[in-house]
């Protein structure tokens, strides 16, 4: 597909920023999830960057995402926390919350935090990476109660959401960044392929009488509806069922909130945990340990002649020194969404941000 010309971070940031600044959300609040959204661009996961504005102004004009106030704090033990996010931005929470995690954490060591009723937090390896800067280790994981696009290992009935999750350490060089979920492939992945009339390469859905099949529109668009096939696909999907239940219990049920609620609307319950090495063994031997082992992984011999080996977060970690030298490209579907979201809530076009 057609991309744009490359545009300077500050730019994109600024013109995201004054989007959602004029669809409601708060200014604060808006520089925070336009910082990220474009972070998550420069990373090249355009899926979960600048093009979500769209979906967050329309959420904010249906008054189904919150834009005043702070999260309701449930209990705080000190080194952990329970909150009540009132589907404020999920970005902005989990920046705070993160924020939060790193003035306690040289005390505490560790630092967790169960949110309950927070909106879309979008690109997870986006947001633990804010961690690794500060030399910390972070653990994010996150589930929609109110949302049924995967079934159950066994079954056929969509009953779970991907349930992404993500670690975050650092690294001399780079920190490494893994970001996954308990699905093959994703809802907005089978949403883009589904509107563009594209299958999938490989069998990564599972249709409504239990066949792996190739269509996107399986999803939500025939009766009954089809699920995302677990990782593991319809042979191995225990594995991915088994991550599943982890990220459910994490979110949900030490957030003490979640499918038994039934809640209705998109959001997210979520779970963080800030670990300092240095409450450990030692950042020094921390780095030393995963140093060894990264290099280790980068130094096997590659399967294809001219492949390499890299570790999660590296080829994330050059496409940001890519896009703060050379700008960032976003596509023209994408550039055409935002313009039209320009054009209706009177914000000057990009070109002129």
């Amino acid at each position: 597909m057609p991309c744009s010309k490359n545009l300077p971070p500050e730019t994109l940031t600024e013109f995201a920023s004054q989007l959602l600044t004029s669809a409601g959300l708060p200014a604060d609040k808006a520089a925070t999830v336009a910082r990220l959204l474009v972070l998550t661009d420069m990373m090249q996961r355009h899926t979960h960057g600048v093009a979500l504005c769209p979906l967050y102004i329309d959420q904010l004009q249906k008054n189904l995402m919150g834009t005043t106030g702070v999260p309701e704090v449930v209990r705080d033990t000190g080194s952990t926390i329970v909150w009540d996010g009132a589907y404020l931005p999920g970005l902005w929470l989990v920046d705070r919350a993160l924020g939060t995690a790193f003035d306690r954490v040289a005390q505490h060591g560790v630092v967790t935090v169960a949110m309950r009723r927070s909106h879309h937090i979008a690109c997870l390896a986006a947001l633990v990476k804010q961690a690794t800067d500060r030399g910390l280790v972070a653990i994010l994981a996150t589930s929609d109660p109110g949302g049924k696009f995967v079934a159950p290992f066994g079954g056929r009935d969509p009953v779970l959401t991907p349930n992404p999750f993500a670690i975050g350490y650092p690294g001399t060089s780079a920190p490494v960044l893994v970001d996954i979920c308990a699905s093959i492939t994703t809802v907005s992945m089978a949403r883009t392929k589904a509107a563009a009339g594209v299958q999938f390469e490989q069998p990564w859905l599972m249709d409504g009488a239990g066949q792996p099949t190739t269509d996107p529109r399986v999803l939500e668009h025939t009766t009954p509806r089809g699920s995302l096939l677990l990782l593991g696909g319809a042979e191995y999907g225990h594995k991915g069922f088994g991550l599943a239940l982890m990220v459910e219990a994490l979110t949900q049920g030490l957030a003490g909130h979640g499918r038994l609620d039934a809640p209705n609307r998109w959001g997210a319950n979520v779970f963080l945990q800030v670990m300092d090495p240095d409450a450990f063994a030692g950042r020094s031997n921390f780095l030393s340990q995963m140093d060894f082992i990264g290099e280790a992984c980068r130094a096997s011999q590659p399967v294809q002649p001219d492949g390499m080996v890299r570790l999660p977060g590296d080829q994330a970690s050059a496409n940001i020194r890519k896009a703060e030298q050379q700008g960032i490209d976003l596509s023209e579907a994408t550039l055409a969404n935002l313009a039209a979201c320009a054009t209706r809530l009177g914000v000057a076009p990009l070109a002129q941000a």
